[in-house]
């Protein structure tokens, strides 16, 4: 009996060690992973860990408990199956951008779900997620395009000026 107890306070930890990073993530990916080679799975890990993205497969009861009583209980209707679970803690779309950019290369890897930004997502809108630029691109772009204008607008009063003063 003693085996028995040991091994569910093993599993409480894992569940609680979970939820500790679930609390401090921004983003959670589900995805299936099922039939990958040993080597796409292990340049997958490798992406993750150089991006800075948590990847690991753990055991559906263990997320269940884990997501219980969490935002994350959403993804707990995707639980079937194996699964991999890929958090991210800085940008919220980079754990879907990775995976994306891999799906087709990677045929056996497919989108479960996600969780981004306080909102659950099904696998077409982590996909739909997955597309998005990064932050500092989509910032640049916002900028570049506030900045066009006024560009445009520096170069027109410059000519004109510059006219004018040929005509003087």
């Amino acid at each position: 009996m003693p085996n028995n107890e040991a091994r569910i306070q093993e599993k409480q930890a894992l569940v609680n060690k979970l939820k500790e990073k679930l609390d401090k993530s921004v983003s959670a990916v589900l995805v299936d992973e099922r039939g990958l080679t040993a080597l796409e799975a292990t340049a997958l890990r490798k992406l993750m860990r150089e991006s800075g993205v948590e990847y690991k497969v753990y055991k559906n009861t263990i997320m269940r408990h884990a997501f219980m009583d969490t935002p994350f209980a959403a993804l707990d209707a995707y639980l079937a199956g194996p699964n991999a679970l890929a958090l991210c803690y800085d940008d919220s779309a980079k754990a879907a951008r990775i995976i994306g950019e891999n799906l087709r290369a990677m045929k056996a890897l497919e989108f479960k779900a996600g969780f981004v930004e306080g909102r659950a997502y099904d696998a077409a809108g982590v996909l739909a997620i997955s597309s998005l630029p990064s932050k500092p691109v989509l910032l640049a772009r916002i900028f570049g395009s506030f900045k066009s204008p006024v560009s445009k607008f520096a170069r027109l009063i410059k000519a004109i000026a510059d006219k004018k003063s040929e005509n003087a």
